[in-house]
């Protein structure tokens, strides 16, 4: 191993990054997307620091910083062309449409020319070399560990132990920040000297600047990396640790959303200046050249790659035209019309879901199963900007999704004062000693022994939990209570009360005209009207909340779904609601339900606060329900290996799976998720969209300032943009920007995400297991369509107001198509680089 270069003493001294490197850090840090806890865990385009660009000109730039691509190998394409996916219309669709950064010159293409070059074997892309590369192809591959091994290995563990707060006890203090913890800690470990052979390991740490940015204007310098490469430098630096880089960067994302106080430390930068720190360790004289490919990046290398890629763009282009063909025809056929007009009864339940594509396929199973029943579509936080505050606890979580900050808190409440207190005090009694029961395993002094002295102590309980049958249950919620106790504790909005309480119920009729306007649902109003979260059932399972409802910040819906309805069912509520133009008739009663997604169960709560009036109503309801369950769940058997000619057994398989700890594969998910629909339900009624399409209800006429649809635009339709890019780059990136095998997860920190195996970086993004069945993809990665009924007026008002839509449409980052169906004939248009072009589909 050759000596690392000395550190001069006169760049140690100074901590003042000059312009040009604060310029390049800010940059880098700007590149990398967050990435939620485990018990938060919504989606993320992980691309997102990136979305100023065009898509195919971010895949260009990435192929240089961190080697990956944003398209699948081309024998992906060559089998999905032979399987008949897409034929030679859409590929000729694509040379006439397709467009990718102005400034590449395209090659005349034939559709002859695309089908030869399916045959063509893919080129790969390949990160310029860091330090560690160079360091790595110089060592003797007889009996030293790989430096980037070592290297990821370092960084990773130490940032575990920083960021754990609820796991271990003995976790670093992170008063003193990032970049300092690791340098007293490198100071005593003698790891990288025994793994690696690296001589003088402790005296070189010891000469590191103490302060971070020091160390990057002192690293940088001996380094000798040019001004104009320190951004593609230091954002190589920063992907090469991703999945840490992005714990980091959502950190930073909830400190800007002011959920979190603000402090000095900046873990992103602190987190670069500790892989800088390595480049520098590890520098000599003889690597000198390692740093200045960089220089090159722009724009000579992305150019050369967004050359080379084009013809690959044109066929996952031809791919996604093929799905929106079966949309456009589909959406263009007649239609009938809604609930309520032209002489057509009001239903007597209308049935609010949340946009989620697991929705649409219960959605369409429910309205086969009564003509009675009128489903809607909206996020399932149901515009409710709260956090839920369980009684008894400390614990707060957000029930909205992570692009917003809560306004609002919910709590319970009890109808009986003296039962809430003892149920309050259950879950308690029963949280305090889960936590002594923690703290005893994660003591630095009992941790190692635990399992040979305690773990028998848990032989009943794993029993008890693969024998359960129940629902989805928040663990902190049912600490200590049955379900039928916790539903007696109801989240409730605080009571107004005091020389406020005007202005505030005030606010909440606000409120709730708002939500309604969004939902569509300002008149004509059912016997019942279903507020239907949703939430997932599984066992052993990191990533559940994955599964949960992202709208809601990776919890379930109830919470929402109980706080609305309650709040509805309000006469203080429904006597503003009238003063501002929304008549709620007194036979309207609200339910909240859940939609379980692994079982297609729907689970209802506070019935017992309906009047007797409405009893036969929710009996009615309950049979239509359980008969949407049973055609849900057999359209989803197939594709779970299951068999569906017998209901009852079908039902006991999809409970077993949901409750079964070997069970990798409970339910899809959002897999396959590709198109976002907003237009009235009558549609799209007609069509089977076999579970691939997020539903928002929306009815332009009945918008006439255009906020609906500019909030639609800007929250839901980035939301759902994000689902779809996690799941795309979990596909075509798993090792980068995926968590890799289930089988080999393990849980860092409590909540913080997972290592596969016992380290490497944290991992990010879905196992493999949620995207492929073991024999092939379950997931198609198309970019998302998105389809709204809307005078593009309307539409190029969004798009003019907000330079994020225009960037993502632009960008080429999703796809959005226009309904006209003003005129007896329907009409699409496709919105291209800022003009509409008529699509017939």
């Amino acid at each position: 191993m050759t000596d690392a270069a000395p550190v001069p003493p006169s760049l140690v001294l100074s901590s003042t990054l000059s312009p040009a490197q604060e310029a390049a850090v800010a940059l880098a840090c700007s590149r990398i997307a967050p990435t939620w806890p485990l018990d938060q865990f919504i989606a993320v385009n992980p691309y997102w620091g990136f979305v100023e660009q065009p898509i195919a000109a971010v895949s260009s730039t990435l192929g240089p910083l961190s080697g990956t691509s944003l398209l699948m190998p081309r024998a992906y394409y060559l089998a999905q062309w032979q399987a008949g996916a897409f034929d030679r219309s859409h590929l000729a669709w694509a040379l006439r449409h397709s467009s990718l950064a102005a400034s590449i010159d395209r090659p005349a293409l034939s559709v002859d020319a695309l089908i030869a070059h399916l045959q063509q074997p893919s080129s790969t892309a390949r990160r310029l070399p860091l330090v560690t590369d160079a360091a790595d192809a110089r060592r003797d591959l007889t009996h030293a560990m790989a430096w980037n091994d070592v290297v990821t290995q370092h960084i990773s563990q130490h940032c575990a132990a920083y960021f754990d707060q609820h796991q271990a006890a003995w976790s670093p203090q992170r008063s003193q920040g990032l970049y300092a913890s690791w340098r007293a800690q490198a100071l005593t470990d003698i790891g990288p000297a025994l793994l690696t052979g690296f001589k003088g390991w402790r005296a070189k740490v010891g000469q590191l600047p103490l302060q971070a940015k020091a160390l990057m204007v002192a690293a940088s310098q001996a380094l000798r990396i040019p001004d104009d490469a320190c951004a593609n430098y230091y954002s190589a630096l920063l992907l090469s640790m991703n999945g840490w880089a992005s714990w980091c960067a959502y950190e930073r994302w909830q400190t800007r959303l002011g959920q979190q106080p603000a402090t000095e430390q900046e873990p992103l930068l602190e987190l670069l200046a500790i892989r800088l720190a390595w480049e520098w360790l590890l520098y000599s004289p003889e690597l000198a050249w390692t740093a200045q490919p960089f220089a090159s990046i722009s724009p000579a290398a992305p150019a050369m790659l967004t050359a080379e890629q084009y013809k690959d763009w044109l066929l996952q282009a031809a791919l996604e035209r093929a799905h929106q063909d079966r949309l456009c025809q589909g959406l263009l056929q007649p239609s009938g019309a809604p609930a309520g007009s032209d002489g057509k009864p009001v239903p007597a339940v209308q049935a609010v879901f949340c946009i989620d594509v697991r929705s649409e396929v219960f959605r369409r199973a429910l309205e086969a199963s009564s003509a009675q029943v009128q489903t809607l579509g909206f996020a399932g936080f149901f515009g409710l900007p709260i956090a839920y505050n369980p009684v008894g606890t400390a614990m707060t979580r957000p029930q909205l999704p992570g692009l917003l900050a809560p306004a609002l808190c919910a709590t319970e409440v009890c109808d009986e004062a003296s039962l809430g207190q003892t149920l309050v005090k259950r879950r308690q009694r029963a949280l305090l000693w889960k936590q002594l029961w923690q703290d005893f395993r994660s003591n630095s002094s009992s941790g190692f022994s635990f399992v040979e002295a305690c773990g028998w102590l848990s032989g009943a309980q794993l029993v008890q939990k693969s024998l359960a049958r129940t629902g989805h249950t928040a663990p902190v919620e049912q600490g200590g209570l049955s379900n039928e106790q916790q539903a007696r504790l109801r989240p409730r909005l605080p009571a107004a009360v005091g020389p406020e309480a005007a202005e505030v119920l005030a606010a909440r009729c606000d409120m709730a005209a708002s939500i309604l306007g969004a939902m569509g649902l300002t008149r004509h109003f059912a016997r019942l009207v279903l507020l239907a979260g949703h939430g997932s059932q599984s066992a052993n399972n990191p990533h559940a909340a994955g599964l949960d409802c992202g709208a809601c910040g990776g919890q379930t819906g109830e919470v929402n779904a109980r706080v609305l309805a309650a709040l509805l069912n309000d006469p203080e509520i429904r006597s503003g609601l009238a003063a501002r133009g929304i008549t709620i008739p007194t036979s309207t009663c609200f339910i909240a339900g859940l939609h379980n997604t692994t079982t297609d169960e729907l689970e209802l709560f506070d019935l017992d606060l309906l009047p007797s009036s409405h009893q036969a109503d929710v009996s009615e309801l309950k049979t239509v329900l359980a008969s949407a369950g049973r055609i849900a769940r057999a359209e989803r058997a197939p594709s779970l290996g299951l068999a569906w000619n017998d209901a009852s057994a079908l039902e006991h398989q999809v409970q077993a799976r949901a409750n079964d700890w070997a069970q990798l594969r409970p339910e899809w998910g959002l897999a396959n998720n590709a198109a976002f629909i907003v237009a009235p339900r009558h549609r799209s009624q007609h069509m089977n969209l076999q579970g691939r399409s997020f539903l928002h209800d929306y009815d332009w006429q009945q918008d006439s300032s255009g906020k609906v649809l500019e909030l639609i635009m800007t929250a839901p339709m980035v939301v759902t943009h994000w689902i779809n890019m996690q799941y795309h780059a979990s596909t075509v990136d798993n090792r980068r920007y995926g968590s890799g095998n289930k089988l080999l997860h393990n849980v860092v920190g409590g909540r913080l995400g997972v290592f596969e195996g016992n380290g490497g970086d944290l991992r990010i993004g879905l196992p493999w297991q949620s995207l492929h069945d073991g024999s092939e993809l379950r997931h198609t990665p198309l970019r998302l369509s998105v389809f709204i009924e809307a005078p593009q007026a309307m539409l190029n008002a969004v798009i003019e107001k907000h330079g994020l839509v225009r960037q993502l449409l632009d960008g080429q980052w999703l796809h959005l198509f226009q309904l006209d169906a003003t005129s007896a004939t329907k009409r699409m248009a496709r919105y291209q680089q800022g003009q509409w072009v008529a699509d017939s589909g």
